[in-house]
């Protein structure tokens, strides 16, 4: 079946194309602001759903494609961390995240039928100390830049993390198993099925 995601993410694209499915990328600009004192659990929800419907919007993709869309959000402390601004955003954000433990929230919208049906995943994650040295040389790399709370756990920032208690790939910026259980609960396709090289029983 035809499938879009609908995210510019580079490490949504990876896991995806890893679990073995064929799709197209399309994103459109989205309003990413979110009502104050909205739990990281739905604010990722919403802006999944918004993200979903644009691109429909944009692209007038019919009601036979699958949409994908995600939104990932660090949560620490009371406080929601998006992508940081700068780097004094990102030191910011990785002393705050420094030796202690935090959430990282991730939304899924899938848009199907003329249905769009959306859920978040939540994953704790726990840093040890970093020294201001450690976190001045990572942001020199430039890869806490795009990540949510300014850091990628799949890449040199895993040299920070202790300890997961959840799903590692929500973390990375899609849920990857729940994402296709959930697409077999709301409209009965069998992702797995289709990543498999079978066929879906919508073909």
């Amino acid at each position: 079946m035809d499938i879009v995601l609908a995210s510019a993410s580079p490490r949504r694209r990876e896991l995806l194309t890893t679990a073995g499915l064929t799709f197209s990328v399309l994103t459109a600009d989205t309003d990413e602001s979110i009502p104050a004192g909205t739990h990281p659990d739905d604010a990722v929800s919403l802006l999944a759903e918004r993200k979903a419907a644009a691109v429909k919007e944009k692209y007038n993709i019919d009601d036979g494609t699958l949409i994908i869309a995600a939104d990932t959000v660090v949560y620490h402390n009371g406080n929601i961390l998006g992508k940081p601004k700068d780097e004094a955003d990102a030191k910011r954000m990785l002393t705050s995240l420094s030796g202690s433990q935090h959430s990282v929230s991730t939304g899924i919208a899938l848009s199907y039928g003329g249905k769009t049906v959306s859920e978040s995943v939540s994953t704790v994650i726990r840093f040890r100390e970093l020294s201001e040295k450690e976190i001045d040389l990572y942001i020199k790399t430039g890869e806490p830049m795009d990540k949510a709370g300014g850091y990628g756990i799949q890449v040199k920032a895993s040299m920070f993390v202790t300890g997961i208690s959840g799903d590692y790939f929500a973390t990375v910026g899609l849920p990857v198993c729940r994402l296709m259980t959930l697409a077999k609960e709301a409209f009965d396709i069998d992702l797995s099925i289709c990543a498999l090289g079978g066929k879906t029983d919508t073909e």
